[in-house]
């Protein structure tokens, strides 16, 4: 049963009457979750395993684009076929369970939201000189500006699309001119000189963990788009999202494997933005500043946007104030931003943790969904292929979880 009362008037379930209508909620749910995933830390990450591996870099990209398949196959067939949100589901499976993941994605959505709004800033002032705290809050009100909008879901749709494209044909150009030895690379991506794991588990991580793993199952359901007649459209929709995250990541990687394969040391505080400086000169270092902010811009809208679509159904009040508590959420990360200049580096390692924590959590209730309640599938037949996939992912997040466990310990004494 879909909790759909809750839900705002702009938020809820819109049920696009055309096949344009489905097409554009699907698109927009795949790029949601796509420009969740490439935020500053994004570019940064990619930007230094690069420097550190160079084209051996390839194959840790492959694995891991194929393991967040697997995690994002099962995520969103779960929650599209159920009508759901994974905290909805995390009640049912275990009462109380669902109030625990809803505030671990929230703190973890609040916290990292400091550090996206920190992006746009550091975005417009690469791209025009804007002052950062002009800059943060000026990125700030336009994110407020798609939540108040009349069809914010449409919006939101709207605006990760597009910034998406900007962000893929941009880095391209970069890609371009930097002339990175691609033949090396699609050798190293089967055949490394090295393979780092530790590499291999921070990208996924970064891509599927957190609020990012429901961002695009999460629109589904206020879309509309759920139940068995269109779970084709769902698990393409996940495919593709993860398609287009792993696009972008490897852009981003050949424009950076260009520069460091032609002898350029990426030594500085911010290497990405040497690295597209080295490119394509002053022009480069322009396209950064677009590419840095689309990307942190999208970021704060992802985090908003899902964080609060995990406490609008654990209160009626929330859910009917669904767009003001968004708004609120964007404004407390743009205070917290403007008062102390970025995020608390002891927060972002705890916010790290606590996403290392919410994947194996939230992918575990999904399979024993799976497993045990198949009656909140309403007698949908799994694929068995689809549930070993996400048992073998499963094993994974836990290793993942494990090493989040001890960082949080670190952090602590």
């Amino acid at each position: 049963m879909h909790d759909h009362a809750a839900a705002p008037a702009e938020t809820a379930p819109e049920t696009p009457a055309s096949g344009k209508g489905r097409r554009a909620a699907l698109f927009g749910a795949m790029f949601l979750m796509a420009t969740s995933a490439v935020g500053p830390g994004f570019i940064t990450q990619t930007t230094v395993f690069t420097a550190q591996l160079g084209a051996a870099f390839a194959f840790a990209i492959l694995i891991s684009i194929l393991v967040d398949i697997a995690v994002q196959l099962n995520v969103w067939r779960v929650i599209g076929v159920s009508g759901l949100r994974a905290q909805d589901l995390g009640n049912k499976v275990l009462p109380g369970v669902g109030y625990v993941l809803a505030a671990l994605v929230a703190l973890g959505g609040l916290v990292f939201n400091v550090g996206n709004i920190g992006g746009t800033a550091l975005g417009l002032d690469a791209l025009a000189g804007i002052d950062v705290k002009i800059g943060g809050a000026l990125s700030a009100l336009i994110a407020v500006g798609v939540f108040l909008s009349r069809r914010a879901g449409a919006a939101v749709d709207r605006i990760v699309v597009v910034l998406g494209v900007v962000m893929i044909l941009l880095m391209l150009y970069v890609a371009f001119v930097s002339k990175p030895p691609v033949g090396e690379a699609l050798r190293q991506s089967v055949l490394p000189d090295t393979v780092d794991f530790l590499t291999i588990t921070t990208l996924i991580g970064g891509t599927v963990g957190g609020y990012i793993t429901y961002s695009g199952a999460h629109r589904l359901i206020d879309a509309g788009l759920t139940g068995q007649e269109n779970v084709s459209k769902i698990s393409r929709g996940s495919v593709t999202g993860i398609l287009v995250t792993g696009v972008m990541r490897v852009i981003l990687f050949l424009a950076v494997l260009g520069v460091v394969a032609g002898g350029v040391a990426l030594t500085g505080a911010n290497p990405a933005a040497e690295a597209f400086q080295a490119a394509a000169g002053t022009v480069g270092l322009r396209l950064f500043g677009v590419v840095l902010w689309a990307a942190a811009i999208t970021s704060v809208i992802g985090a908003s946007y899902t964080s609060v679509s995990f406490l609008a159904t654990l209160s009626p009040w929330l859910g009917r104030h669904r767009s003001g508590v968004t708004v609120a959420f964007i404004l407390v990360s743009t205070v917290v931003y403007l008062t102390l200049g970025k995020a608390p580096a002891t927060l972002l390692v705890l916010a790290g943790a606590l996403n290392g924590l919410i994947l194996p959590v939230g992918l575990g209730i999904l399979l024993w969904v799976v497993l045990v309640r198949r009656d909140l599938l309403g007698g949908y037949r799994y694929p068995r292929s689809l549930t070993c996939l996400g048992l073998l992912a499963w094993g994974l997040t836990v290793y993942l979880g494990w090493n989040s466990l001890s960082g949080i310990a670190a952090l602590w004494n």
